[in-house]
């Protein structure tokens, strides 16, 4: 079995020019700002950035059998840690849209099933921020949402994230949907 590195992943990743209103939550409530974009995982850990090249095939099959779909960030949810903490997220919509995308990316790669494992399965989310307490993260998603425009963007592709050492994600490379021809 090849190895996985928590230094790469495949994301759903919205298009840069909705991001600065998730950017402005995960700079005020987000630890990860600086190391990740906005994104929905939806295979961590993944393979070394080495072998890239060789799978490349294997995520253009899986993606070939998925087609385009708008998503709509509309909602806040969050998730409750064993340790007390909190994670708030935006609920992608739909849902049924990218866990099959998962679905088909974990088929093609079996292995990658971390995000698969805990008990209500995969769970599309996007994190904005990070709370001491359910009660502190109650009170920020509701601040958050009443203010809240949602964003609805079409998502074409997905993205291979790598990054070295202490450093951020990047985008290693963009991956089509079916019939997206990437120029």
């Amino acid at each position: 079995m090849p190895a996985k590195t928590q230094h790469t992943a495949v994301a759903a990743v919205p298009p840069e020019g909705v991001w600065e209103p998730i950017q402005a939550i995960r700079r005020r409530h987000g630890r990860q700002v600086r190391r990740w974009m906005p994104h929905c995982n939806l295979l961590d850990p993944f393979r070394r950035r080495e072998g890239f090249s060789a799978i490349l095939p294997a995520l253009g099959g899986a993606c070939a059998s998925i087609t385009p779909f708008t998503v709509s960030l509309s909602e806040f949810r969050y998730f409750r840690h064993g340790s007390g903490r909190c994670t708030l997220w935006l609920a992608p919509e739909p849902a049924e849209a990218l866990q099959r995308l998962q679905a088909a990316l974990q088929a093609a790669f079996p292995d990658c099933d971390d995000l698969s494992r805990f008990p209500a399965g995969f769970t599309p989310h996007l994190s904005v921020g990070q709370f001491p307490s359910p009660r502190d993260c109650e009170h920020a998603r509701q601040q958050l949402q009443a203010g809240w425009e949602p964003i609805t963007f079409q998502l074409n592709e997905i993205a291979l994230l790598a990054r070295a050492a202490d450093a951020a994600f990047v985008i290693d490379q963009w991956v089509p949907l079916a019939g997206i021809v990437r120029g």
